[in-house]
């Protein structure tokens, strides 16, 4: 009789012992770690100087290039003539980014040790920019040395006054401006606001300023194409940034925002 309950008791245990073992299963294989998406890695700011001719360009490939790299902050673009900036760069402007509206100037900032050699990233030709339906009559560099007329220009060390010699002499034009700006904004506003009759400034500026002016294309102007080249500067505080925004200047989607805008493939 002992025996025989001694084993029943045997057996009621062997069963709760299973059936606890059923209410804790074998747990499962560890599952593989899901690693998290990486955080953007450009962060900080990023100065950028550029030719006044490319602010349109570059305000939207700024906004364009903040959007996707939302942690990086590009400060208000500081524009000029390029010889300007070049100016302020070697006198010690702290910048990241240089775009020129020429090689010449570039190569100023690079021989001073505070570039490499760039890469060229859009070009540009000059237009006679006059008040809307070119009241004047003005159809060739010639017609700018009627005296009854006021005309203006960049000044010669800017690319938009260099060019325009460049085209003057070519077409033995003698054009004495009224005034010679350091930048073509001055130059075309002028010619907005009615100071002047004329403005020699590049094509991109006249389809900018849509009904404002009216473009006079100019013959031969390929023979004075500027070429923009662009570069990180060597002393840049975010030197990650700076890199990738050059390469995303020249990049397709860069390009097509500079082609949008006029501006001619390198």
């Amino acid at each position: 009789m002992i025996r025989l309950r001694t084993a029943a008791l045997s057996a009621l245990a062997l069963v709760s012992a299973l059936a606890l073992a059923g209410c804790n299963p074998t747990p499962d294989a560890p599952s593989e770690t899901v690693s998290a998406p990486e955080s953007d890695e450009l962060s900080g700011e990023l100065t950028i100087f550029a030719a006044a001719s490319l602010s349109e360009a570059f305000d939207e490939l700024a906004a364009d290039f903040e959007a996707q790299h939302p942690d990086l902050d590009i400060l208000p673009i500081s524009y000029d003539g390029s010889s300007v900036l070049a100016t302020q760069l070697i006198e010690g402007a702290e910048a990241d980014v240089f775009a020129s509206a020429d090689e010449k100037n570039l190569a100023k900032v690079t021989d001073a040790g505070l570039a490499g050699a760039g890469d060229a990233f859009a070009t540009n030709v000059l237009q006679i920019a006059v008040a809307p339906g070119n009241p004047t009559g003005i159809k060739t560099l010639a017609d700018l040395t009627n005296p009854d007329l006021t005309v203006v220009a960049c000044a010669a060390e800017v690319p938009c006054g260099s060019a325009a010699h460049t085209l003057l002499d070519a077409a033995d034009v003698p054009l004495a401006p009224a005034s010679e700006e350091q930048n073509v904004t001055a130059v075309l506003s002028k010619v907005e606001s009615g100071e002047a009759d004329a403005g020699l400034v590049y094509a991109t500026d006249v389809k900018a300023a849509g009904d404002a002016v009216t473009g006079i294309e100019i013959d031969g102007a390929d023979a004075a194409t500027n070429i923009y080249p662009i570069a990180a500067l060597t002393a840049s505080k975010n030197p990650d940034a700076a890199q990738a925004f050059v390469e995303f200047v020249l990049s397709d989607a860069g390009q097509k925002v500079l082609h949008d805008l006029g501006f001619g493939a390198p």
